[in-house]
Order: C-alpha cells, then sequence, then structure tokens
C-alpha cells in the first residue's frame, strides 16, 4: 500500500483551530491575605530536594521569615523538572495534601504528598550551633515511591489535574500516569529526528541523532499538546483524546534567525507555554536566546528578543488583571533578570531591520537585573497572585543557580499598565541563601492552619517521616 503522505502545516493549523476556546485559568490562589507562608521546592545538580517555608508579614515591613521545611538527596542525580498537583478536596478533619513529584537524570521519578497548609509556628532550633536557621517538621509530609516509566532522563512533568501525572524524557516519550493507583495509562511517542543535517557540536553518541523531548505544553481543554523537542526545527502538535499525532509545524529559517537560532545553532525549542490576550488564545515556543508567539491559527504573530541578547532559562504566562485574558509573558534570563512582555496586537512594534518580518513584543517591566544589583542567571521562577483588583500583589520566587532564593512583591497595576517605557519594577524582600546549585524550583501559596488540627514538630530534621501511606486515599 503507498505511503500517504502527510501535510505538515495544514493539520496543525487545523488541530488548533478546533479545539474548544476555553479561556486559561489562573492557577493562582484564591484571594490570600497577609500575613501569607509560601511553600518552596528547590531542585539542585546535587540530586537535593530543599523544602523552605517563606512568611510574609506586613507588620514586620513587609520581610520574609525563612524556615527549613525537610532537606532530603532524593536523587542519585541531577534533578531536571518538578511539578505540583492541585490541592484534595477539602475534607472534615483532614489536611488537605499537594502532590510533588521531581525527575532527574536517573530516569526516576520520585513523587512526595506535601501539607497544604501553613505550620502553626516556626522557631529558631534551640542548640543553635548546630544550625542557625529555623526549622519545622510537618508529619504529614510524606514519601510515597517512585515511578520509572522511562528508559532515560526526565525532562519534564506536569498535573494536568490531580488524577493524571504527565512525564517526558529523553527517550522520545510523554507518558500519562494515573495518580490513583500510579499505573502507566498510555505513552506517547515521539518520532526520532534522522541524523541530516546535524548541527555540529551536538552529544548524541557515533551514529546517533540527538533525540528525545525538551518540553510540553497542555491546552487547558486538555485536549491537545504542544511538544518541542532535540534536533528538530519543528514542533509537534498530539491530540489527546485519541492520543495520536495532529500535525507538525516547521520552522522556516528566516523565521529562526529573527531569533537568533543562525546556521550552527540548533534551531530546536527548548520551552512551550500556552497563554492568552485580549484578542484570543495563543502559544509561544521559546529558543536559546529568542521567543516565537504564534496565533491559533499556527501562524506565528510576533518574536521576543531581550535586548542585551541573553540567554534565555524559563518563560511562562501571567494574569495580572480580574480578566482572565490579561496575560503578559514573563521570561528568565542569564543575566539576573525577570522580563514582561505584552503581546497583544495594539502593543506590538513593526519589525526592524533588513530582513525582519516579524513583529516584536513589547517590553512593560524588568525585575532584577544590573538595575537592582544582581547578575547571576535565574535558572526558574514562581509568580503567584496575592489579593484581587487594583490592589493585587503578585509575589515572585526567583532561584539562582547560586544557590540564592529571593522573594520579590510586585504590584500587578504595574504590569498592566503599558506605559512607553519600560520600568523597573519589584521590591526585594527576602533572600535565602542554600548550599545547592539550583536547576529548577516550585512554589506555592499555602493554605490557613486548619483548625483542630496537631502542632508540628519543631526540631532537628533530616528528611521526610519514615511513614507508608496509601497514596489512595488522598487521589481522585
Amino acid at each position: 500500500m503507498a505511503k500517504r503522505k502527510r501535510n505538515t502545516n495544514g493539520d496543525s493549523a487545523a488541530a488548533v483551530a478546533d479545539v474548544s476556546s476555553k479561556k486559561l485559568k489562573s492557577s493562582s490562589s484564591s484571594n490570600p491575605k497577609y500575613p501569607i507562608t509560601i511553600q518552596i521546592i528547590a531542585g539542585s545538580y546535587e540530586g537535593v530536594l530543599h523544602g523552605v517555608a517563606a512568611t510574609i508579614s506586613p507588620k514586620n515591613e513587609d520581610k520574609v521569615e525563612f524556615a527549613d521545611t525537610f532537606l532530603l538527596t532524593a536523587h542519585t542525580s541531577s534533578l531536571r523538572c518538578l511539578a505540583l498537583s492541585p490541592p484534595s478536596a477539602p475534607i472534615p478533619k483532614q489536611t488537605q495534601k499537594i502532590i510533588l513529584a521531581s525527575g532527574s537524570k536517573d530516569l526516576d521519578i520520585n513523587l512526595y504528598h506535601l501539607s497544604a497548609h501553613a505550620p502553626s509556628k516556626i522557631n529558631v532550633p534551640v542548640n543553635p550551633s548546630l544550625s542557625s536557621k529555623a526549622i519545622v517538621q510537618n508529619p504529614q509530609n510524606r514519601e510515597l515511591g517512585s515511578l520509572r516509566h522511562h528508559s532515560s532522563s526526565i525532562t519534564a512533568l506536569f498535573f494536568p489535574n490531580r488524577s493524571k501525572l504527565m512525564s517526558s524524557s529523553e527517550d522520545s516519550t510523554i507518558a500519562v500516569t494515573r495518580t490513583r493507583d500510579w499505573s502507566l495509562l498510555s505513552s506517547i511517542k515521539v518520532p526520532i529526528p534522522k541524523p541530516i543535517g546535524r548541527p555540529s557540536g551536538d552529544t548524541a553518541p557515533l551514529g546517533g541523532a540527538p533525540s528525545g523531548v525538551n518540553d510540553f505544553a497542555v491546552h487547558p481543554s486538555m485536549k491537545l499538546m504542544i511538544s518541542v523537542g532535540k534536533g528538530e526545527k519543528s514542533m509537534r502538535l498530539w491530540n489527546l483524546v485519541t492520543g495520536k499525532k495532529a500535525g507538525v509545524l516547521n520552522f522556516e529559517r528566516g523565521i529562526l534567525g529573527e531569533v537568533g537560532e543562525g546556521k550552527y545553532s540548533s534551531g530546536e525549542g527548548r520551552k512551550v507555554a500556552w497563554g492568552a490576550t485580549d484578542v484570543g488564545e495563543e502559544f509561544c515556543v521559546g529558543f536559546e536566546r529568542g521567543i516565537l508567539v504564534f496565533g491559533m491559527d499556527s501562524k506565528p504573530k510576533c518574536k521576543v528578543v531581550p535586548e542585551s541578547k541573553t540567554k534565555i532559562h524559563e518563560l511562562c504566562y501571567i494574569q495580572v488583571g480580574d480578566e482572565e485574558d490579561v496575560q503578559v509573558l514573563a521570561v528568565s534570563t542569564e543575566d539576573g533578570r525577570i522580563l514582561f512582555y505584552s503581546t497583544r496586537p495594539a502593543d506590538l512594534a513593526a519589525a526592524k531591520g533588513k530582513d525582519a518580518t516579524l513583529a516584536s513584543a513589547k517590553l512593560i517591566a524588568q525585575l532584577g537585573g544590573k538595575d537592582a544589583g544582581l547578575s547571576g542567571r535565574i535558572k526558574d521562577f514562581s509568580i503567584l497572585n496575592n489579593g484581587e483588583g487594583s490592589t493585587k500583589d503578585l509575589i515572585v520566587s526567583t532561584a539562582g543557580s547560586d544557590g540564592t532564593l529571593r522573594i520579590w512583591k510586585v504590584a500587578a497595576k504595574d504590569l498592566s499598565s503599558h506605559a512607553s517605557k519600560a520600568k523597573q519594577v519589584g521590591e526585594l524582600l527576602g533572600t535565602y541563601e542554600t548550599p545547592n546549585r539550583i536547576t529548577c524550583m516550585k512554589a506555592f501559596i499555602m493554605l490557613p492552619k486548619m483548625e483542630g488540627a496537631e502542632d508540628e514538630r519543631i526540631e532537628d530534621f533530616e528528611g521526610f517521616e519514615d511513614v507508608e501511606e496509601d497514596s489512595s486515599s488522598d487521589s481522585d
């Protein structure tokens, strides 16, 4: 039977257009007020998983009190990614929990239960000679076990809801795991690219080709997924209803050149994310030094290339207004900045340069950088909403490769206004030094302490409680 020719552009556009126009929902907490406690989880090159509770109180001039909540050697190799599930449903006289998943180069996905409630109190240890840092041990934090659904390094983890965990790997698969019994539901196989036209300096073995999934992003409708992989100058669209490929969108050479992917660059996408503006939904693909933004018709909409060209580490869309479609694109860089861009059509700047064809997104504001006395790379960051309306604050947690965690406060109105010139934003509330080189980080605003719950023990802490638990009791 003759092989059917694949349409690499029309199918992808149709797949995106057919997806429901459901608005993107904010992942922030509903309406927390000061004081608030933020649980930060940081992974490192040393394979260490470090939990830190940061309490922000306006009575202390918005300064942050830090306390270690757990510290353990989770993996035998460096951590690559982390993921947090939504909290469990509230049940009378039971604490709500969040599932933490960590992925590493050692092929394992480790799973933990974290208490979603803030600790009742934080004290400095009695013996300061052992540790001068406050330590809070929560008996609700427990290890669940490990998964090995992949045969190579884990590259990305994501909980689309509490009942499913999705993971990608350098073995060119994306796995879907059910959290009720941690069984593998399905495994999406991504084609391995041909070795023709390989970039110079790649790390593939002799006779092989660069392969593996770099990142993936699931549409809020749970019907469509985007993935980008090694050695491919393209992105793939997947129908999650059928688990099959919906199309391939190839990156044209001219467009890649506009975001810094020249002749000797890999041209592969490294990060992907879904977002929305006042005119509809969109998605973006991040490269080493630039970002391409696409509309729902799969056509390039604009580009993001930071001034003072620098490497991009992480990106995400954040909601800055009360409306779900008032979003900006946040990008962390090698030179210690978080840049906030508007991709609204009204804010786009016309293409500049002889061969330029794409408009540029507007830089609204920046956090950190030389103006704030920072120059080290921001490896990962998390942005949480605190409050609503014009008084809403954004709590920004940043993590650097030097092991430094920083907590910032940014007024949401500073990002929703569109001034002619980008401004410096953010008030540094606190800094916490860890002994490890951080590679990834997640954070969430903790729920208030549950009434009637026993106080957490405060003592020297070496890791999670060695208590077995049936994971199905807290899963959907």
